[in-house]
This record gives structure tokens, C-alpha cells and sequence, in this order.
């Protein structure tokens, strides 16, 4: 009896065994299908993708150990083409990256995926949206589709809270419109919300409350955001906050309980009120904005090592920290009694409320008399401070919204004549006012009835449960048992036999003998600080998202250089040499190797500068890191090879490396490049950053001739608005802003200064500093600057290269005025780099009548609608105007090298 009871378990055994294998069989055989259409609808394949090798083989493709696909990643491969409609029917996939790439049509719908865990589709030109792609999908942990500005308009799907564990949700620049669906409650993980550049409406959702969002980035919507952010102060996770260039109002909520905010940006919005003193003591917080509203009170006070941007539109009592005077105290907090009406922000300015303070009368010794708020819509209650207001003798308040009771303390004013209610919602008992006070409250239907709040109501016992007892059978708990005992012993076998062949490939590829991959989750913080330590030669992969890099072997490095060989030398410069290479999959490369007289402590900074600020940046033009190595006293950077090489050989050295010099339109789209890039730099990234030494040989160019910003090795994290930050002097001599080179102290205009050195190379031909040409001419800027005061005078110091008809000549001239902008002396009359894009860009699509320029389809926070790029031009425009650059002037300047006239100061 036992043998047969065991033989026929075993049946069962290989029975649950052969109908595993046989479904696994039959599912992988369906994701090789799906494989294959994916691949039909690239224009042109990934390498290493089709032919006869199976798609589990396949560059950038994992597969679990029954065939099933879990992982696909095409990240930046230049694809074009469309994606199968049935890419969801992978049904095993874990993570999908198709991010920096050039896919259009429609985003497949994944809805009821119940396995993907990460979807990346950024920067793409997907041109549609299924209304149900997020449904159902209930493994989904990060979501990202931000830059895809040729969607349609979408709202964020409600359907999203299926996905419980989300953990960050991005959709920069991607056209969502609508409101924030009120479904945050749902996800207790969720720490990225990134909706920042689109055309949201409406406040923030309560279900923001409690959570645990980290990073929070909504600025810049179109038409605005509106109301309150009291939200904020439930959210004590909460470590960075972008609500700037919106229509917030109100006053800014107590966020002492935000111990970890370090970055709180809250500029260009219409929010009023007082700055609450818990602000100032914030632990972390080191970048505030704040410039651009209607705050009212004492001027806070930060300490050092925070950068503060309070401009100078808010109507604070002082211009220094300091208390306001009493008066003025008072009648702040009868407007935070209000919440803060905006029309009493925009009146009550200065630290005297008898001049000119709009609904405010004073008495002839300067005391405040009369308050009158009637007929105002204010909403709110009656401040019990008015009593503070001792020489007050008119209180009115008709036609309004308010509730609650009036306050007792008003009967301590002596000179009170009249008090006006009338017209409220005001309730409670009325105060015992003197005779001498007329008391008017008609219109408050529940005045003299005191509202008590309603009580818990007794909770009826609820009858008792019947609970029967169900009589289970002995033999199906049994059948139960076995059952579940066989899922766990197959599903444990699957594992196992999973894990074994991972960690094989990963031997492999840490050997150099496969393409397997070491994966290691990290964050740019823990990059950091693991520098200063020896890496040695094993991989440590890092996924390239939000902050990563990744850890390359000396090996891989020496095996794609051909150990570095002479015949694989890009260029050399002060740091060491450039070598051509390429990776096991035919990526080519460019290794940056510092020489062991490089790494000193200058060296390594700038190792480290480089690593840490191309893990927090991403765009299309800065050139991408793909990772780095330390090797004993050695260090190498690797990035994206840009086959054209630098803008300076193109401008300077273009005869001797026998290629044609470059055309108009190819400058004027290579300085758009380079502006889009210093602008994502200076203010749309996560982070913003000076870059310090912006000129010719820091920008590469690619077959197409699209220009990439590079060497970050002296970037510097971005001071705001006006402040600056006192560095060491570092750059290069002819792209040095003036008072950078006379000070040491930065902002971002340094780098503007420096792109408008870099437009007149574009136009002359001539190198900013020059020893070669005549005196007068050395120094371009000066030279230049003299030059643009007469047309005639630019056409004859163009480039000789350059043969332009009329209507090229009308392009160059306006990128002579920009350049002019750019150089002037006083930085605050220089533009923002957003300014410069926005000349710039009619400039190249006049070249391209029949299409937009491409990379209009990928820039972070650069495809802003007409109503954005008005804002933007107002806020930073004002000071500086130049439309006379080309009046003609009395000056002679004669368009040969004999001029010999003087120029005095290189930066007059």
C-alpha cells in the first residue's frame, strides 16, 4: 500500500513537472514572436538584434530561466520606428527602457501588466496615448515619460492607483493637462512626483497629506497651478519642493515638521502672508527661492549656507531683518485672520500703515482710526488682535464672508464708535459693547446662536456575529497541503535554477568573457563618497537613472583601446590624453585618461566634479558619461565618442584637417545646441550648475553636426538670482567674464558671457584671443564690441568663409546683437541663457521650412508655449535693451588690418 501511494505521488510529480516545462515552452515561443515584431518596427535594428540568434541573446535583452523576456533596455541606441501593439503580451517583462531615442507613433497600452515593474520612455516622439496604458498595472514601481512634447493632451489616469507600489512618477514637459487626480492616498511608497513643464490646472490634491513624497516638482505649468500649499506641512518626508512659476497663493504653511527640506523653490507664484520663522530654522535647507510674490512682514533671516532669493517684488516692512513696527504687526495678523487677501499684500507696503495703505485711515498723531473692509469678498474670521489697535474707531467689515464670533476683546477699545458686521456668516453671542458703540449685525442669520461642535453619537451595539463552524473534510485539507507543498518545491526549483544561471553570466562578464552584467542599484551620493576609496577591477554596474553611474573595468578599457595604442589618440590637453575606443558591442567610446602628474588634489576634484555632475544631468546637449575607473594612482572617464571632434577645430583648423568649413546654418544650429544645453544647466535640471569654462574645445559635435557641451570638471553648483558664490579663478583667458576675473566671485552670467565670446567666433573666424592678428584685433571681445556699432562694419569682419546673401546676412546680424547682449560689462544687463534660445531658435528653423528642428523634440524644458516664453522674457528681459547696436554711428572703422586706432579697457 505505501509503495503504491508513493508511485503514485511521484505520477503527480512529473506530471506538475512536464505541464510546467511544456507551458514554458510554449510562452517563451510567444515572447520570440513578440520579440520579432518588435524588432520589425525599428527602422533600423539594435545591434546584435535578428538573424538567427535567439532574442534571449540578444544586446540589452534578459531572460528568466524558462525563456520568458524580463528585461529589455535600448537606452539612447538612436532608434526610429514604432512599437508592436502587443509589446504587453510579454508577460514576464520586469523593465522596459527605451529612453533617448527617436521613437514615435502610439505608446502601446500595458494595461494589466501585472509583472512590469519599470517603464521608461523619455525623450522619444511618441505621437498618441491609449487611454487605459496605465491600468491595471499592479507591479509598477517607476514610471517615466517625460519629453515627449508631440503627445496630445492626457490627464493622469485614475486608473494609476492600481499600482500600489509606485515609487516615482515623471512626466516633465510631456503636455498632461487637467487637474491632480486625488489618489495619492494609494501609494504609501511613492517618493518621486515629477509633473513639472505642462499645462496642469486646478490646487494640490489633500491626498498629498502624510505622505511619503520626496521629490516634488510641479513648476512651470502653462496656465498655473492655483490656490493653497497648506498640504506642505503634512509632508514631513518631503526633502525637495518645486511649485515656482505658477498662481499659488496664500501664506507659506509651518514646515517645521520638514526636517529633511533642503530645496524649497516657490518663486513667480502670488502667494502672501508673513514668512513664518520656522522656515529660517530648517536643518538642511540650503536653496530657497522666494522672489516674485507678495510677502508682507519682517524680512527673515537665513544663515550662511543658505541661498536665498527674496527679490525685491515682495512688499516686506524693512529691507533688512528686523521686527515691524507695532501697528503694522497688528494689522498683518488681522490679514492672516483673513488669509491673507491678495489686494492687501499688493497695498500694504513699508513699515508705516498711514501712508497710503489701501481700506486704513490714521488719526492726526499717526495712530491707526478706521478699518474699512466692506463690500471686499474676504473670507476668513475677526482677529481678537483689532483690540491692539487702541486709538480705532470704526470697524467695518459689512458684505463679506466671514464666520465665527466677534471677538470679546473688542470691547476693550475706548475710542470704538462703530462697529459694522452686517451681511456675514457670523455667529455666537454678541459682545457687551459701551453704550456709545453702534453695533450693526443684521444679515448674519446665526448671529447670537453659539455653534457648538456636533458630538460623537452613541454607537449602537451591533446583534452579535452567528458564526458557524464549517465542517471541512480531512482529505481536502490534505489535498490542500500537497498542493501547495509542489507550488513551493517547483516555484523554489525555478528560482534556484534562475539564480544559478545569473550568477554565471555575471562571472562571465566580470571575466571580460560574456555580456552578462554585475547590476548594483546606487545613487550619485553613494558614487560620491565611494571615490575617495580604491575601486578595483570588478564592474559595478549602475542603472542609469536619476543619478547613477557605472564602474568599468581597467580591462574592458585597455581591450577596447588596443591598450591604449598611439593610433587610438583623440587629443591630448592638461589632464592627460583622449583615446578612441569602443565597448564588447561595438559602442564606440572616447577615455579620458588622467596622467599620474594629473591626480593631485586639483585632479581628482575635478574627477569627482565630473562624475558627480553627469549623474544628476541628463540631455541631449551635454555630453553623456558613460561611466569611469579607478585603477591604482589611474583615473579615466568614459564617454559618448562625437566623431566630428571639437568646434574649435571646425573654426580654427578646418583647412589643415582638409574638411570644409562650416556653413551658417550649421553655426547658428551648433550656438542653439550649446545654449539649450547651458540653460538645461543653469535652471532646468534637478540641480543647477555654472559650468565655468564654456569655449570652442569644451563643445563636440556628432556625424550630424549636433553640438554636446563637455568638461564638467569645473562645474560649480548654481548660486540664485543676484547672490553669487566666491570660488578660485579657473577657465580660460578670452572667455573670463570681467568681473569673474576681477573678483572670483560667479553666477551663471559668466557662462552667458562666455557663449557670447563664442558667438562672435562663430561670425569672425577669430579666436578670442589672438597674438597673430593686429593689435586692435587681439582681444575679439573688445574688437568686436566696436565693430557691431555699424552694419557694414560686421559684413566686412565676417568670417571670409562665409559668403552670405541677404537673407543669411539679417541672421548673422541678430546673432551679433545677442552676442553683444551677452558681453556686456554689468552681468545683471546680460540675458538668461533661456533668452538666447529663444533668438535663436527661428534662426535654425528657417533652415528647415519643412520640419522643426529635431531636438525640439527631446530638450528638458525647452518647449515651452507662447505664454511661457512671454513670462520668462518679462521676469528677465526688462533691464537690458539694444535695439540701437546697429544705428550708424560717427565713428569711422575702416574694415582692414591697419586700423590703428586704440581700444582702451578689454572690458569697457
Amino acid at each position: 500500500m505505501r509503495k503504491e501511494k508513493h508511485k503514485f505521488l511521484k505520477t503527480i510529480w512529473y506530471l506538475i513537472l512536464i505541464t510546467t516545462l511544456f507551458i514554458c515552452h510554449v510562452f517563451a515561443d510567444d515572447d520570440a514572436a513578440i520579440m520579432v515584431e518588435l524588432v520589425k518596427g525599428f527602422t533600423i535594428p539594435p545591434p546584435g538584434w535578428g538573424g538567427n540568434t535567439p532574442p534571449c541573446k540578444w544586446i540589452g535583452v534578459q531572460c528568466d530561466s524558462s525563456g520568458r523576456v524580463i528585461y529589455i533596455n535600448l537606452i539612447s541606441k538612436n532608434l526610429s520606428g514604432q512599437l508592436p501593439s502587443d509589446l504587453k503580451n510579454l508577460s514576464s517583462l520586469q523593465s522596459l527602457n527605451l529612453q533617448r531615442n527617436q521613437l514615435s507613433g502610439s505608446i502601446p497600452s500595458l494595461s494589466n501588466h501585472t509583472s512590469l515593474k519599470e517603464v521608461f520612455l523619455d525623450d522619444n516622439n511618441f505621437t498618441s496615448i491609449p487611454p487605459d496604458f496605465l491600468t491595471g498595472m499592479t507591479s509598477l514601481q517607476t514610471f517615466s515619460i517625460s519629453d515627449n512634447v508631440n503627445l496630445p493632451p492626457w490627464t493622469i489616469p485614475t486608473s494609476l492607483d492600481d499600482s500600489t507600489g509606485l515609487v516615482s512618477f515623471i512626466a516633465n514637459n510631456a503636455n498632461v493637462v487637467g487637474v491632480i487626480p486625488d489618489i495619492f492616498g494609494s501609494f504609501p511608497s511613492l517618493q518621486n512626483l515629477r509633473l513639472s513643464y505642462n499645462n496642469l490646472t486646478g490646487g494640490l490634491p489633500p491626498s498629498f497629506t502624510n505622505s511619503g513624497i520626496k521629490n516634488l516638482s510641479l513648476n512651470n505649468q502653462v496656465a498655473g497651478l492655483s490656490g493653497r500649499i497648506d498640504v506642505l506641512e503634512t509632508m514631513s518626508q518631503v526633502t525637495q519642493v518645486w511649485l515656482h512659476v505658477n498662481k499659488f497663493s496664500g501664506p507659506i504653511p509651518d514646515l517645521s515638521g520638514s526636517k529633511s527640506l533642503s530645496d524649497l523653490q516657490l518663486r513667480d507664484n502670488q502667494l502672501t502672508g508673513v514668512i513664518p520663522p520656522s522656515l529660517s530654522s530648517l536643518p538642511k535647507l540650503s536653496n530657497l527661492t522666494l522672489q516674485n510674490n507678495n510677502f508682507q512682514g519682517p524680512v527673515p533671516s537665513f544663515s550662511k549656507g543658505v541661498q536665498v532669493n527674496l527679490g525685491d517684488t515682495n512688499s516686506f516692512c524693512n529691507t533688512i531683518p528686523g521686527p515691524c513696527d507695532p501697528q503694522v504687526t497688528v494689522l498683518l495678523e488681522v490679514a492672516a485672520a483673513l488669509n491673507y487677501p491678495s489686494v492687501l499684500a499688493e497695498s500694504w507696503k513699508g513699515n508705516n500703515p498711514c501712508q497710503n495703505w489701501e481700506f486704513i485711515t490714521c488719526d492726526s498723531g499717526g495712530s491707526v482710526s478706521v478699518i474699512n473692509f466692506g463690500e471686499q469678498n474676504f473670507v476668513g474670521s475677526i482677529s481678537p488682535s483689532i483690540a491692539n489697535l487702541t486709538s480705532l474707531s470704526t470697524l467695518d467689515m459689512h458684505d463679506n464672508k466671514l464666520t465665527g464670533s466677534i471677538p470679546d476683546s473688542l470691547t476693550r477699545l475706548t475710542k470704538l464708535k462703530v462697529l459694522d458686521v452686517t451681511n456675514n456668516n457670523l455667529s455666537g453671542k454678541i459682545p457687551d459693547f459701551a453704550p456709545r458703540v453702534t453695533v450693526k449685525t443684521s444679515g448674519n442669520p446665526l448671529i447670537g446662536i453659539v455653534l457648538r461642535p456636533p458630538g460623537n453619537a452613541d454607537t449602537p451595539s451591533s446583534s452579535p456575529i452567528n458564526k458557524t463552524k464549517a465542517s471541512v473534510s480531512p482529505w481536502i485539507i490534505a489535498l490542500i497541503t500537497v498542493a501547495a507543498v509542489i507550488i513551493v518545491v517547483v516555484s523554489g526549483f525555478v528560482v534556484y535554477r534562475s539564480c544559478m544561471m545569473k550568477t554565471s553570466d555575471e562571472l562571465k562578464w566580470a571575466k571580460g568573457s560574456g555580456n552578462g552584467k554585475i547590476s548594483l542599484k546606487g545613487n550619485a551620493d553613494a558614487i560620491s563618497s565611494g571615490l575617495s576609496s580604491q575601486i578595483g577591477t570588478e564592474s559595478c554596474d549602475f542603472h542609469v537613472s536619476d543619478g547613477v553611474s557605472v564602474a568599468i573595468p581597467i580591462q574592458v578599457l585597455q581591450e577596447g583601446t588596443n591598450h591604449f595604442s598611439e593610433g587610438n589618440i583623440l587629443g591630448e590637453g592638461g589632464f592627460g590624453i583622449v583615446y578612441k575606443g569602443q565597448f564588447q558591442d561595438g559602442t564606440p567610446i572616447a577615455v579620458k585618461r588622467m596622467e599620474s602628474s594629473f591626480i593631485n588634489k586639483k585632479g581628482i576634484a575635478e574627477f569627482r566634479a565630473e562624475i558627480e555632475v553627469l549623474s544628476k544631468v541628463r540631455h541631449r546637449n551635454l555630453v553623456a558619461l558613460h561611466g569611469f575607473c579607478v585603477n591604482g594612482n589611474e583615473r579615466l572617464l568614459v564617454y559618448e565618442y562625437m566623431p566630428q571632434g571639437t568646434l574649435g577645430q571646425h573654426l580654427f583648423s578646418w583647412q589643415e584637417r582638409g574638411t570644409p568649413p562650416l556653413t551658417w546654418n550649421q553655426r547658428v544650429s551648433i550656438a542653439l545646441d550649446v545654449a539649450r544645453g547651458i540653460e538645461y544647466l543653469h535652471g532646468l535640471a534637478q540641480q543647477s550648475f555654472i559650468h565655468r569654462d564654456l569655449k570652442p574645445s569644451n563643445i563636440l559635435l556628432g556625424d550630424d553636426m549636433k553640438a554636446k557641451v563637455s568638461d564638467f570638471g569645473l562645474v560649480r553648483s548654481a548660486p540664485n538670482g543676484k547672490y553669487s558664490i566666491e570660488t578660485r579663478l579657473a577657465g580660460t583667458f578670452g572667455y573670463l567674464a570681467p568681473e569673474y576675473a576681477a573678483t572670483g566671485r560667479v553666477t551663471t552670467k559668466v557662462d552667458v558671457f562666455a557663449f557670447g565670446v563664442i558667438l562672435m567666433e562663430l561670425i569672425t573666424g577669430q579666436r578670442a584671443l589672438d597674438d597673430a592678428q593686429p593689435e586692435e584685433r587681439a582681444h575679439l571681445v573688445t574688437w568686436f564690441r566696436r565693430v557691431i556699432i555699424n552694419k557694414d562694419n560686421i559684413r566686412c569682419s565676417l568670417d571670409p568663409s562665409l559668403k552670405p546673401d541677404e537673407e543669411t546676412f539679417k541672421s548673422i546680424c541678430k546673432v551679433a546683437e545677442l552676442a553683444a547682449h551677452c558681453t556686456t560689462r554689468d552681468p545683471h544687463q546680460r540675458p538668461i541663457m533661456g533668452h538666447a534660445v529663444n533668438v535663436l531658435s527661428p534662426l535654425v528653423e528657417q533652415w528647415m521650412p519643412c520640419s522643426r528642428d529635431e531636438e525640439e523634440k527631446f530638450d528638458s524644458g525647452l518647449h515651452m508655449t507662447l505664454p511661457q516664453a512671454l513670462q520668462r522674457w518679462k521676469a528677465n528681459e526688462g533691464k537690458f535693451t539694444n535695439s540701437d547696436l546697429f544705428t550708424d554711428s560717427s565713428r569711422d572703422f575702416t574694415c582692414t588690418p591697419q586700423v590703428t586706432s586704440r581700444y582702451t579697457s578689454s572690458f569697457s
